[in-house]
C-alpha cells in the first residue's frame, strides 16, 4: 500500500497595529487675548480644531479619534459634536504629557497613537499617514515629526545619533542649546507616534522640573533614550504644515494661506476667481466648472454652487445652494436658501433663510425674502418683502409689495397661485390666498382671499377737489401779510 505524505502549509497573517490618533485641544490659548476656548477661533471658514479632527478622519475612523479637551470644555465638545468623534477631559492644564496620561483609559486598547495638535490646521493626512508608516516601519518606540526651518528660533532642535540616521539621541530645547547647537535647523515639530503599550509603561517617569511645573510629552524622547528604546524623528517636506496659530497675527495667516490654497483647488477644477487674494472663500465651499466669481465675493459655510453661474463683486453668501446658470447680482446677502437653475437675484436682494428660489425666477433690487418659495419663471424685481410666502409659478409681483406675516405675536402664510399679478404697492395681510391669475389693483389692502381670475382692489375711491390747491396758496399769502 502506498505511503501518502500530506504536506501542510502554515499560514500565519499578522494584524496591522490598530491605530488611535489624540488630538491636543485643552489650552485656553493665553496669548490671544480671548475669553474663548483658542481650538474654536475660526480659520478658513471653520473652527481652528475642526480642520484638524477633518484631517484625522482621512486617516482613521472617527471613532478612533480622540480630542483631549479642558478650557471651555462643554463648549468644544457641543462645537464639535457632530464630528463624531471621542472627547477626553483633561481637568487641569498641567502640560502635553498629562493630557496622555489623562487619557490612559480611552488609548490602551490601541498599538498606536499618532498625536496631534489641535491649532495646527495644516496638517495633511499624508503626512499623517507617513508618520505613521515611517513609525510602523522603523518599529519604534516613539517617532517625531521634523521640520526643517529656515529660522529655528524657540523651537526644541533634533539632535540625530548620526546625519544619516533616523534615530534620535535628544531634543533640546532652545534655552539650552549650545552655540554649535543653534546651527541645526531641524526641529521638533509637536506632532508624535508612540507605541501605546511603551508609551503607558514608561509615562510616569515624566517630571515637572520645569519652569511651567508641568509634564511635557516632548521629554518622552529623553525618557525612552534613558530605557534604551528606539526614538526616530522623520522631517516633513513641507514645513509650514506643522505651523500653529499662537497669536491673532499667525492665525491670520494660517487663514490667509487655506483661503489661498482653496482659491487654487477651485481654479484647479475649472472655476474662475477673478483677483482671489480678495474673496472670502471657506474651506467646505463646493463650485462647479466654468462658474465666474468676481472680486470680493464671500463664500461662506456649506455653500455649494452649480457651474455656468457668475456670482458679482460684494455679494456674501452663507450655507446656501445654487443651482446651473445662475446670475448673482453685485451687494446680494443670502443665507440658508435654495436658488435653482437660470434665476436671477440682485443686485442688492436679500435671502433669508429658508428662502427658495425657483428656475428662471427674478429677485431684483432691495428685495427681501424669508422662508419663502418664489416659483418657476416668477418675478419680484424690486423694493418688496416677501415673508411666509409661497407663490407658484408664472406670478410677478410688483415693486414695492409686502406680505404683513406678523401680527405682533404669530407669523401667518400668504399664498400666492401660479399666474397671479400682484400691483406695485400691495399689502397682503396674512393668512391670506391670491387665487390662480387673479390680479390685485396697485396700492390695494387685501385682507380677504381672491378667488381665482378675479381683480382684488382694496383702496378708497379717488376724489378731486378742483382750485383747492391755489385757495390754499391765497389763504396762506394772507396769513403770512398780517405776520
Amino acid at each position: 500500500m502506498a505511503k501518502t505524505t500530506h504536506t501542510s502549509t502554515k499560514s500565519s497573517s499578522i494584524r496591522p497595529p490598530r491605530v488611535a490618533i489624540a488630538v491636543m485641544a485643552a489650552g485656553k490659548g493665553t496669548r490671544l487675548k480671548s475669553k474663548h476656548p483658542k481650538v474654536l477661533h475660526e480659520i478658513g471658514g471653520k473652527p481652528i480644531l475642526a480642520h484638524v479632527i477633518a484631517t484625522a478622519a482621512k486617516v482613521v475612523p472617527p471613532s478612533d479619534i480622540f480630542a483631549i479637551i479642558g478650557h471651555e470644555a462643554d463648549r468644544v465638545r457641543a462645537a464639535l459634536a457632530e464630528t463624531g468623534v471621542n472627547f477626553v477631559l483633561q481637568p487641569e492644564p498641567r502640560g502635553t504629557g498629562h493630557a496622555l496620561m489623562v487619557a490612559r483609559e480611552a488609548l490602551s486598547p490601541y498599538d498606536q497613537v499618532i498625536v496631534l495638535s489641535g491649532d495646527a490646521p495644516l496638517i495633511t493626512p499624508e503626512t499623517i499617514q507617513r508618520l505613521r508608516d515611517f513609525h510602523t516601519g522603523q518599529k519604534a518606540t516613539m517617532t517625531l515629526l521634523s521640520a526643517d526651518l529656515a529660522n529655528p528660533f524657540g523651537y526644541g532642535r533634533v539632535l540625530r545619533k548620526s546625519a544619516k540616521s533616523p534615530e534620535v539621541r535628544a531634543i533640546v530645547e532652545e534655552k539650552a542649546v549650545t552655540p554649535q547647537q543653534k546651527k541645526i535647523h531641524e526641529i521638533n515639530s509637536g506632532f508624535y507616534a508612540f507605541s501605546v503599550p511603551a508609551l503607558y509603561e514608561h509615562i510616569g517617569s515624566l517630571s515637572t522640573d520645569n519652569a511651567h511645573h508641568e509634564y511635557y510629552l516632548t521629554d518622552m524622547a529623553a525618557v525612552f533614550c534613558r530605557a534604551r528604546k528606539k526614538v526616530v524623528a522623520m522631517k516633513t517636506s513641507d514645513a509650514g504644515e506643522v505651523l500653529g496659530s499662537n497669536t491673532r497675527a499667525e492665525m491670520m495667516d494660517l487663514d490667509a494661506l487655506l483661503r489661498l490654497a482653496k482659491c487654487q483647488q477651485l481654479l484647479s477644477e475649472g472655476v474662475t476667481i477673478f483677483y482671489p487674494q480678495s474673496c472670502v472663500i471657506d474651506s467646505d465651499v463646493e463650485i462647479g466648472a466654468d462658474t465666474v466669481i468676481e472680486p470680493f465675493v464671500q463664500l461662506l459655510g456649506k455653500t455649494k454652487i452649480g457651474g455656468d453661474c457668475r456670482i458679482r463683486s460684494y455679494s456674501v453668501i452663507r450655507n446656501s445652494e445654487i443651482g446651473d446658470n445662475v446670475t448673482v447680482n453685485p451687494g446680494t446677502i443670502m443665507d440658508d436658501s435654495r436658488v435653482a437653475a437660470s434665476a436671477i437675484v440682485g443686485p442688492y436682494s436679500r435671502l433669508r433663510p429658508g428662502s427658495e428660489i425657483g428656475e428662471g425666477a427674478h429677485v431684483g433690487n432691495f428685495v427681501e425674502t424669508k422662508k419663502t418659495k418664489l416659483g418657476k419663471g416668477s418675478k419680484a424685481n424690486h423694493l418688496t418683502y416677501l415673508g411666509d410666502t409661497e407663490i407658484g409659478e408664472g406670478v410677478n409681483v410688483g415693486a414695492g409689495t409686502i406680505t404683513c406675516n406678523y401680527d405682533g405675536a404669530n407669523k401667518h402664510k400668504t399664498v400666492i397661485e401660479d399666474g397671479a399679478f400682484i400691483g406695485s404697492d400691495s399689502t397682503l395681510v396674512a393668512p391670506v390666498t391670491i387665487g390662480r391669475g387673479s390680479y390685485v389693483a396697485a396700492s390695494s389692502c387685501i385682507t380677504e382671499d381672491v378667488p381665482a381670475d378675479s381683480l382684488a382692489l382694496g383702496r378708497a375711491r379717488q376724489t378731486v377737489k378742483e382750485g383747492w390747491a391755489a385757495a390754499k396758496r391765497a389763504n396762506q399769502a394772507v396769513l403770512k401779510a398780517k405776520g
